[in-house]
């Protein structure tokens, strides 16, 4: 997968602009709050200076990438996006500390480093702010988007506006012949058949840079030659899977087909990239090994304080390639919770777990000894998450394309999982199938890089586990 397809970037450019011009600005504040700038001892300890506060900008910027301030996730609140931005300033310390260590030749004095990484904190969080809550308000300033179809699909594109944080402004709804209409009357076009104009002629009086075909049959009512002038005429023309998936991170499963799945961009699990992908989890999963060291030790002597039953939780889960494995994690449940009631999903406030294990599965402790699952190579530390076999033979019965999920390892932690609060029903495996789909689709190292970013802020809101 090419990462840079997704128009993540170039929808937030301005975002992005800001950010470089505070990777430079919090670069020359560092250099001029601890020297001043233009002395003999600046100029002649760390000149020239630009190729380092391109360095700097290039860190702050890509940091922030990879962290998501560029995505398509939901709008977050003001304090989460400041709590965010704080981390992805530690991450760019470490980052550019250690290029500093293998590129002597780059490095600045540490008092300009500090008071650099904590003018760019300031300084973005500044910046986003008002990005967020205010630059999107301005007309204009967001792509408009022309929706062809009216039906139960249209609707559904249709309400995706003002949900989730993108840069595009609804339009309307064109309809076309024989096209039910499930969305609300005033904001339905009419066109073609002497009702109306042209479907071109409403995308440039709407000026309109994006098509949306979202018609829920296409035999006898889509309008070829129309949308094909549109095309030619410099509007990009885009299907209906396609645009929520870039507006959303996630698949439309019902009305993708398996030529979708065939001939759209990505799903290419290479060799490659498994073997690469390996090394990284074993790298990994004994660095988070080492780091955990006290906690495999400190965690099992409160677990038998704290209830009756074994310490740790032995069960079946489905692999790769649909094959069974033992999943290993700390109890976090009474000893012996399903001998009643059989398999069942853990809900929200489940009497089953002990006060303990609502503090282990918060703070994601009760997860450490999947690392040696990591280590056996049952699982990966990212990828969609194990499910028992009870409920893949249940669920790939009721959801479509659910055995797809099984090509890759499952994960300790993964796109669906940082992206969709914990589920117990089969709309909550629906949507988080969605999920799982999406990242095999665009399985990259960038990717994993990001879900990193984004389960460090999952473990510190405390959000997800039951």
């Amino acid at each position: 997968m090419n990462f840079f397809k997704i128009p993540i970037i170039t929808k937030n450019m301005i975002l992005i602009l800001g950010d470089i011009l505070i990777g430079f600005l919090s670069f020359y504040a560092g250099v001029s709050v601890r020297y001043h700038y233009g002395s003999d001892f600046v100029l002649s300890q760390y000149s020239p200076l630009l190729p380092k506060a391109i360095t700097f900008s290039f860190f702050v910027v890509f940091i922030s990438f990879l962290a998501g301030f560029y995505g398509f996730e939901k709008e977050e609140g003001r304090k989460e996006l400041i709590v965010k931005i704080f981390l992805s300033g530690v991450f760019v310390f470490v980052a550019l500390a250690a290029f500093y260590y293998f590129v002597p030749s780059m490095q600045i004095g540490r008092g300009i480093f500090f008071i650099a990484i904590c003018f760019s904190i300031i300084l973005q969080s500044i910046w986003h702010i008002i990005y967020v809550f205010n630059f999107k308000k301005i007309p204009g300033f967001a792509e408009k988007v022309l929706i062809l179809g009216t039906g139960p699909l249209a609707k559904t594109l249709g309400t995706l506006f003002d949900t989730t944080k993108n840069n595009f402004a609804f339009a309307g709804y064109v309809n076309c012949l024989n096209e039910p209409i499930h969305v609300p009357q005033e904001y339905v076009i009419a066109h073609g058949n002497g009702n109306g104009k042209s479907l071109l002629d409403i995308a440039l009086k709407e000026k309109v840079g994006k098509i949306v075909i979202s018609l829920t049959e296409r035999r006898g009512t889509f309008p070829v030659k129309e949308v094909l002038n549109c095309k030619l005429n410099g509007i990009d023309i885009m299907d209906a899977p396609s645009f929520y998936e870039q507006m959303l991170g996630k698949l439309l499963i019902e009305n993708a087909r398996p030529s979708w799945f065939i001939f759209s961009d990505g799903f290419k699990v290479t060799i490659f990239r498994k073997y690469f992908k390996r090394i990284f989890d074993v790298v990994i999963a004994v660095l988070c090994l080492t780091i955990s060291l006290p906690f495999l030790f400190i965690v099992p002597v409160l677990i038998k304080l704290n209830s009756k039953g074994p310490v740790m939780f032995r069960q079946k889960r489905v692999g790769e390639g649909e094959k069974i494995f033992t999943l290993y994690k700390f109890r976090t449940m009474i000893d012996g919770a399903e001998k009643e009631t059989g398999p069942v999903w853990s809900r929200e406030n489940d009497v089953r777990v002990t006060k303990l294990g609502k503090f282990l599965r918060k703070s994601r402790l009760d997860e450490i000894p999947q690392l040696f699952n990591v280590l056996k190579g049952d699982m990966s530390l990212i990828g969609p998450r194990p499910e028992r076999s009870f409920f893949v033979e249940s669920l790939r019965k009721q959801i479509p394309y659910y055995s797809e999920r099984h090509c890759v390892k499952p994960g300790i932690t993964g796109w669906a999982q940082v992206r969709y609060e914990y589920g117990d029903s089969i709309a909550d495996a629906l949507e988080k199938l969605r999920y799982d789909l999406y990242y095999i689709k665009h399985l990259s190292f960038l990717l994993d890089f990001l879900i990193i970013f984004d389960t460090a802020k999952v473990i510190f809101f405390g959000r997800g586990g039951r």
